[in-house]
């Protein structure tokens, strides 16, 4: 057996342990590695190291320790072992944490440990602000004088560019497209001949000039529309632009995709750079699929393999559907930006050992259900058994009965029933799924041997393996019926045989979660209008966006078959969908768009409005083209609730659209269907879905395809062909970003002019030494802010409004209201960040008593806008705090939430509570949260927001110490700063004092 061993660099603080050039672990920059002395120590547990049959691949086998702890381990809780044993190089990651997490039964909830996750995931929204923290730390060590070639990630980091995908354009006109489907029944098109139930020959002519159809761009109706570009779109091959697979209406997913590229050249532009100047950074190009997806189908091994050693996969990453990963059997869920970064830079992720809930399923899946059915069936089940930030782990005879793609869009649903992750184990359906997308048999024959040398393979036929849970809730799979989710929130689900009758009570109820409160004389309204020279009408419940998006379901290639298997009977039946229904389908990835044409669906999809307008995050996040001019009048003038349903697992009053009230989550064939039906307010099992043009009444029971169809397709038509392609397709990228330029240098030349990406000022105050921390004195209050204060209120990501602070800094850059872009894509910049802090015009400040992005100029008693306040008191030298009250720093993670306020000159935050992951935020960028003592606040301690505030800080800073404020009168306050922190003070101090981002998780203090 050979002997490991790690290297101890420095102040006699282990940070790396290799065996002669075979590197495992590295916790700290390789930088530290160029600087200083190393001395050999053994690893303290060589003893475990053990090899698979071949003898070529070694392993850290926890079965080695001989406990009898170990098999009574949740599977989830064995791979935070393996990692804590693998890296444990007693600075980071400890002896004692190791013991920890063997002794889980008795540790859980109670001790802090670390994880160390095999790899960092980003998307570009949160991405662009981490690689440019990194290049600007390389311009960093270059002025003291060290390679900055040196400065690395050191977790591997995937990032994705899939946010910034906005449907500029949809339904636009094309010529009629050859039959792109095949001979058979299944790949037949659509009827080239019009239908007789629609006026038009093809679903997607809606423009004849209508404002709101296709504004954006053109189509070749349009007026103006230059005739060279009517030219090139008749002459574009019927192929989806970064996959070269046919589809049925190209133009929408081109320029989309062109809009994309113009307006997100210079980022792009980054992007590319990072990609070729960072060692361990992956960069998959925009418009190539959604970030989940591509984690799911293209970046997950389940085993890693580095310099012959093997250890699990897990991940964490910056957007909320990490978890969908655990359907896989890998550990992985969301993290905000700094902590990304952290990681990135070798520092673990600190949790309090979770419990684990066990999720046993019996039972078989309902032959109508489909797997949002299950996933939200699931969703209340959790929901109502309190299991926030707990690990779910699923387990039970009726694991068979659900498919990967079925475990994946469970396991991206818990952070709505605020799980942090529900864990799939691996077991037979999972390797046959990776043998279906295409793993070799020795990479199978690896996975398999190694899962099961370690025990974190299951056989649920086996009851015996059970492990032990901290409690254990049974839901059996047949009471799964059909269910839609809404209208505001997702955990109001309602059966699709109710849906009538709750649409009715939601009109009745006074205003609230659930309620519209719509007079009786009002809701039988119906208002006229014209649409494409048609008269039409609207009424409450009227379905006016129906979309099927890439968050939960297009994963899943059963339910995406149901829906176009749907399309196609409803399309021969003769049935249509209104033309001014605003209708899309945005796939994950290209796999979909593959597989829905390959099976000879897509043409019906698209018959019925339901186009391929690109691929990435578009609907589910609000990036929808607007309604129909006409539309949206009517909906006004009716004061209609107007409805929008999508296949997402998000929805919020006017995230869609203002004027839609009412959002309803439900399957990819429902979305059909109620797009077809053109109103909510149906009742399928009693109402026909429509009626053809010779007076047909055709039911839903009618065109609904059976499970054996659905699957028969699955097995034919989804095989390891399609992803073969699709990797092939993705390491190959495309045109547009293959063409783009972008420079050669090792340190990134900075654009004076750039607006996008700027070189950030955290780094401006780095010293040589740690200093201890710096007492506030006399701060004002910036804003007095009250309860449920979320990121989006303090860092907002959304469109720029032409009299923001950060409007009039793109004015001064010569830039036009429509060169704006958004926050979130301006991201990189920390000018526009900085005044788009507290820009939210739904920022409710007590210091003005009215909303908006407006506070008091203490000294002068002046209103001004909240940067504007920010620069006189800088000038005057005077430090800010921010009054709160409960759960300030809810909502998203958000890390410009905490890097805003430290450049306006925030210093601290005293609230009565924080959301935690914020507040790990705050203390990485050095700002103190402080917490009110129990049953305080700013109204029992009679403040007024116009006070000044003393807080002194001690050098001997430990989590939660009581410290007190000076103001009036003294105000006791908790000081926490241990979830980030790591357990050591000195370290723990290094982070409060510099912030993460500046001390580089103490980094810096190696080379100074």
């Amino acid at each position: 057996m050979s002997c490991l061993t790690w290297t101890c660099f420095g102040r006699s603080k282990p940070s790396r342990f290799d065996s002669s050039s075979l590197v495992i672990a590295s916790p700290v920059s390789e930088v530290i590695m160029a600087l200083t002395s190393s001395v050999k120590v053994e690893h303290p547990f060589n003893h475990l190291i053990d090899t698979l049959k071949d003898g070529d691949r070694k392993y850290f086998n926890p079965q080695k320790l001989n406990d009898a702890r170990y098999d009574k381990l949740p599977l989830s809780i064995r791979v935070l072992l393996e990692a804590a044993i693998r890296k444990c190089d007693g600075f980071y990651v400890k002896e004692e944490d190791v013991h920890n997490i063997l002794d889980w039964s008795e540790q859980q909830n109670v001790a802090e440990v670390p994880f160390p996750p095999a790899r960092v995931l980003l998307q570009d929204f949160t991405g662009i602000p981490a690689m440019v923290d990194l290049a600007a730390m390389r311009d960093a060590v270059t002025k003291h004088g060290v390679d900055p070639g040196l400065v690395n990630p050191v977790c591997p980091t995937d990032l994705i560019v899939d946010h910034s995908l906005q449907i500029d354009l949809n339904k636009c006109a094309i010529q009629n497209a050859p039959n792109p489907g095949g001979g058979d029944s299944q790949s037949q098109g659509p009827p080239s001949r019009p239908s007789p139930a629609r006026p038009t020959p093809r679903r997607g002519s809606q423009c004849g000039g209508e404002r709101g159809s296709c504004s954006k761009g053109g189509c070749s109706d349009t007026p103006g529309r230059p005739a060279t570009a009517v030219q090139q779109i008749e002459n574009t091959p019927l192929l989806c632009p970064f996959h070269l697979q046919p589809v049925s209406e190209p133009e929408t997913a081109l320029k989309n995709q062109e809009l994309e590229l113009i307006r997100n050249k210079e980022r792009l532009q980054f992007f590319k750079w990072c990609s070729k100047a960072f060692k361990n950074v992956n960069v998959v190009p925009p418009d190539v699929g959604a970030v989940h997806q591509l984690n799911l189908e293209y970046l997950s091994q389940v085993v890693q393999e580095s310099q012959g050693f093997i250890y699990p996969d897990s991940v964490v990453g910056t957007d909320s559907h990490t978890t969908m990963i655990n359907g896989l059997g890998i550990l992985g869920w969301g993290v905000g930006g700094i902590e990304s970064e952290a990681v990135m830079l070798g520092q673990p992720i600190s949790l309090t050992l979770p419990q684990v809930v066990g999720c046993r399923l019996v039972g078989s899946v309902n032959i109508l259900a489909t797997s949002i059915d299950i996933v939200l069936g699931i969703t209340k089940h959790l929901r109502q058994a309190g299991i926030a930030g707990k690990f779910v782990e699923f387990f039970g005879p009726g694991m068979s009965q659900l498919s990967v793609p079925d475990r994946t869009t469970i396991a991206n649903m818990c952070p709505e029933y605020n799980a942090t992750v529900s864990f799939f184990p691996v077991d037979h359906v999972t390797l046959k799924h990776f043998k279906q997308t295409n793993f070799t048999e020795e990479k199978l024959e690896l996975l398999e041997a190694y899962l099961k040398a370690v025990k974190l393979f299951r056989s649920y036929e086996d009851s015996s393996e059970d492990p032990q849970y901290s409690e254990v809730i049974e839901i059996n799979l047949s009471s799964m019926v059909p269910h839609v989710s809404g209208p505001k929130r997702p955990q109001d689900r309602v059966a699709v045989s109710s849906m009538k009758e709750d649409f009715q009570s939601c009109l009745n109820e006074k205003v609230g979660f659930k309620g519209f409160h719509i007079s009786k004389e009002k809701q039988e309204s119906l208002v006229p209008f014209l649409h494409g020279g048609q008269e039409y009408e609207l009424a409450h419940g009227s379905v006016v966006i129906a979309a099927v998006i890439s968050c939960t379901n297009n994963c899943n290639p059963s339910v995406m078959l149901t829906a176009g298997l749907l399309a196609k009977k409803a399309v021969e039946a003769g049935l249509i969908v209104k033309p001014y229904i605003r209708t899309s389908l945005a796939p994950g990835s290209g796999m979909v768009t593959h597989y829905l044409n390959t099976s000879g669906v897509l043409p019906y999809l698209s018959q019925l409005g339901f186009e391929v307008i690109g691929y990435g995050c578009a609907t589910c996040v609000g990036n929808t083209a607007p309604l129909p001019e006409t539309v949206s009048e009517a909906i006004k003038e009716g004061d209609l609730v107007a409805c929008g349903v999508l296949s997402g697992n998000r929805h919020f009053e006017g995230r869609l659209c203002d004027c839609v009230r009412a959002n309803y989550l439900a399957s990819p064939p429902l979305v059909v269907a109620y797009a077809i039906a053109g109103t909510v307010s149906i009742n399928f099992e009693k109402e026909p879905l429509g009626v053809t043009s010779e007076g047909k009444e055709v039911y839903l029971r009618d065109v609904w395809p059976t499970r054996e169809e659905v699957q028969q397709i699955e097995q034919d038509k989804v095989i390891s062909s399609i992803f073969t392609e699709l990797r092939a397709r993705r390491e190959k990228g495309n045109t547009f970003w293959n063409n783009l330029e972008c420079p050669e240098s090792v340190v990134f030349p900075w654009d004076p002019k750039s607006t996008y990406i700027r070189s950030p000022s955290f780094f401006n105050k780095l010293c040589k030494e740690v200093q201890p921390p710096q007492s506030i004195e006399n701060a004002h209050a910036l804003l007095f802010l009250g309860d449920k204060v979320t990121t989006d209120h303090i860092s907002p990501a959304g469109s720029i409004a032409r009299v923001s602070a950060a409007a009039k800094y793109l004015l001064s850059k010569r830039l036009t209201p429509r060169e704006f872009n958004s926050y979130g894509a301006r991201r990189g910049n920390d000018a526009v960040m900085t005044r788009g802090t507290f820009a939210s015009i739904k920022l409710q400040n007590r210091l003005i008593g009215k909303p908006g992005p407006k506070t008091v100029h203490i000294p002068s008693g002046q209103t001004l806008d909240v940067f504007e306040a920010v620069e006189r008191y800088q000038r005057d030298g005077i430090p800010l705090i921010i009054l709160a009250g409960k759960q300030y720093g809810s909502g998203n993670s958000r890390d410009w939430a905490a890097k805003g306020p430290y450049l306006l000159g925030v210093r601290a935050v005293i609230a009565e509570s924080f959301e935690k992951m914020h507040k790990n935020h705050l203390v990485g960028m050095g700002i103190a949260p402080l917490q009110f003592l129990p049953g305080q606040s700013a109204d029992s301690l009679e403040l007024c927001g116009k006070e000044k505030f003393t807080i002194t800080l001690p050098e001997d800073l430990s989590p939660k110490q009581m410290l007190t404020v000076k103001v009036w009168h003294p105000i006791k306050c908790y000081l926490f700063i241990t979830q980030i922190s790591h357990p050591q003070l000195k370290c723990l101090t290094t982070i409060f004092v510099h912030g993460i981002v500046s001390s580089l998780t103490y980094i810096f203090p190696f080379f100074l």
